[in-house]
């Protein structure tokens, strides 16, 4: 079994942080497929690019920011879909904080569904090229929106970096109330400023969820469906450690399609996005 070498516990007891990988990609309709081979394709970049071995000692990296030498980290490995709730239950019930690595983006709907069965309502930030709020048709990674609308507060909540949505799916996010933040939008606002409002959007922990395919395809080639005109890279490592430094009940990084993947730099991105998000965390 690979295991990402940053685990430094063997126990969920004994973990503050917990990574799960979910190798499912059954509600894709993507017509690039291979994104169930996504979580260990993410364990070995880590492995491989985030680490120096030297006279036989393996020597982790640092973070940009933070501090990743005092988390306590465990990767419980993979779990299939149906395993996923009640991983979540043991997970948020016993205080700790769960990132999950899809898989596609309707492993979202069941963390989602589970956390909010629990908690309540939660706020999302939500790093997506697409809306995902179709209501035509539901239970695929396209209707993630409507399919956990029970669960999600759209008014703290925002979408960031959409640029490919259906009519539909605009109209769903204006009628709750929910922001969306194209790339443009962020190109006039730039990084700190947007980072200000993702501050002040919530005070409450917030679930945070990344599709690869926010990133500009320059940056991330290996997605399932790949758009033009993305956030830059360093924007959405930046985003992403604000909006988690400021508390999260959980996240997840989701439609690394390893086929499609040039020189692995799509896999090392997502492996260095999870470095720099635990970093980051407050535990």
């Amino acid at each position: 079994m690979i295991k990402f070498f940053r685990s430094t516990v063997e126990t969920l007891s004994d973990a503050d942080i917990v990574l799960i990988g979910v190798p499912d990609e059954s509600r894709s309709h993507a017509r690039r497929k291979g994104t169930s081979r996504a979580p260990d394709t993410i364990r070995i970049a880590s492995n491989e690019t985030e680490f120096f071995e030297r006279e036989g000692k393996i020597t982790p990296t640092t973070a940009m920011r933070g501090n990743l030498l005092d988390k306590k980290i465990l990767d419980l490995g993979n779990a299939g879909r149906e395993r996923l709730p009640g991983i979540i239950f043991d997970i948020i019930s016993r205080g700790k904080l769960p990132i999950i690595i899809g898989g596609d983006h309707s492993v979202t709907t069941i963390a989602l569904r589970q956390i909010g069965k629990m908690l309540g309502k939660i706020s999302l930030f939500y790093f997506d090229a697409h809306p995902d709020f179709v209501s035509s048709t539901n239970n695929y990674y396209g209707s993630i929106m409507t399919d956990s609308a029970e669960f999600i507060n759209f008014k703290k909540s925002i979408l960031i970096g959409t640029r490919a949505a259906e009519a539909e799916e605009i109209d769903n996010a204006t009628k709750v109330g929910l922001e969306i933040i194209t790339p443009m939008d962020l190109a006039e606002l730039g990084p700190t400023k947007l980072a200000r409002r993702l501050d002040n959007k919530t005070r409450y922990k917030k679930y945070i969820s990344i599709d690869l395919d926010c990133i500009d395809p320059a940056f991330a080639p290996g997605v399932s469906v790949p758009c033009p005109g993305g956030i830059s890279s360093m924007d959405l490592v930046y985003l992403v450690k604000r909006a988690v430094q400021s508390g999260i009940i959980a996240m997840d990084i989701v439609e690394l399609s390893p086929d499609f993947d040039l020189n692995n730099i799509t896999a090392c991105l997502a492996a260095k996005i999870i470095s720099e998000s635990i970093a980051s965390i407050n535990k």
